[in-house]
């Protein structure tokens, strides 16, 4: 796995080993995952992280995932790497390939038409669940330890049987159009990084993104709604909800701390956004997760 250095730094050249026809990583703490920048490539790719928790983002979703992750990431689907400063990921493996690494016509025969409906279905991206989540993970785990021609076959049962669950859930609505465009591209990179390292700050101007991608402010706001089908306002909203439900799960901080260091300056305001989406208020979340509710 290498960034490409000529084109656009988000687009990922993923290079199998050689005699491979698919690439298998695996990262820990000594063999770090870097990859943290908004990147797509036309390779799907599987992620499993054991016991790891952080956030992914992928397409136009946003959330945390605090007890590991299985996620099946479409062609060209745009995402950020899933580790980075807020993240706690003691393994990750990586598998990448192309949709039609076994040749142009398998996916065609009866025999894997699970598969190629699997395939249709991570254009969206796919989050798994439950024992499938812990059966696949097993399996990619072993997959690290075999030879080439027993990796080939461990990987297409892990296919097939992921295509058969019914543990999963989609995380857009509908397949996430790339934005191709060399300009669009880092743009889109310019501004997500921008919310990543600054969305605890107070205020984010619109103001200074604008200026940052060299944009007016009106031109920027209709730019980021035809890009993202959202206001720049609910996106912040949105990655600083998905970071206090990161602080619910993982520490007893009274609610009105978690408010603070998520970005909020309203406790009102937290609530109401909180409760708009993710479904349920900030006390109601983390009762559901076992924790207590210090002071609030």
């Amino acid at each position: 796995m290498s960034q490409q250095k000529t084109s656009s730094p988000l687009l990922e050249r993923v290079v199998p080993s050689f005699g491979q026809s698919f690439t298998l990583l695996k990262f820990d703490e000594s063999n770090d995952n870097t990859e943290r920048f908004w990147h797509f490539h036309p390779e799907l790719e599987l992620v499993y992280v054991a016991d790891g928790s952080g956030k992914r983002h992928i397409g136009n979703h946003i959330s945390y995932f605090n007890k590991g992750d299985l996620v099946f990431i479409g062609p060209n689907l745009p995402h950020f790497g899933f580790t980075d400063r807020f993240s706690v990921n003691s393994s990750e493996i990586v598998l990448q390939w192309k949709e039609d690494f076994l040749g142009t016509k398998i996916l065609d025969l009866p025999e894997t038409e699970h598969i190629k409906s699997l395939f249709s279905r991570s254009k969206q991206g796919i989050v798994f669940y439950g024992n499938i989540k812990q059966e696949v993970g097993a399996r990619l785990e072993d997959l690290i330890h075999m030879g080439p021609f027993e990796r080939l076959i461990g990987f297409i049962k892990i296919l097939h049987k992921l295509s058969l669950s019914n543990e999963y859930k989609l995380l857009n609505a509908s397949s996430v159009g790339l934005v191709v465009n060399l300009q669009d591209s880092k743009r889109i990179d310019t501004i997500y990084k921008y919310v990543r390292k600054h969305f605890m700050d107070e205020e984010l101007p619109l103001k200074t993104i604008s200026a940052l991608v060299n944009m007016t402010v009106p031109s920027f706001c209709r730019y980021f709604k035809k890009h993202t089908n959202k206001t720049f306002t609910q996106f912040v909203n949105e990655f600083r909800i998905v970071h206090a439900t990161k602080l619910l799960s993982e520490s007893d901080a009274p609610i009105s701390e978690v408010c603070f260091d998520s970005g909020f300056n309203n406790f009102s305001h937290f609530n109401r956004n909180f409760k708009k989406i993710t479904g349920k208020s900030p006390r109601e979340y983390r009762v559901e997760l076992g924790g207590v509710s210090l002071g609030d």
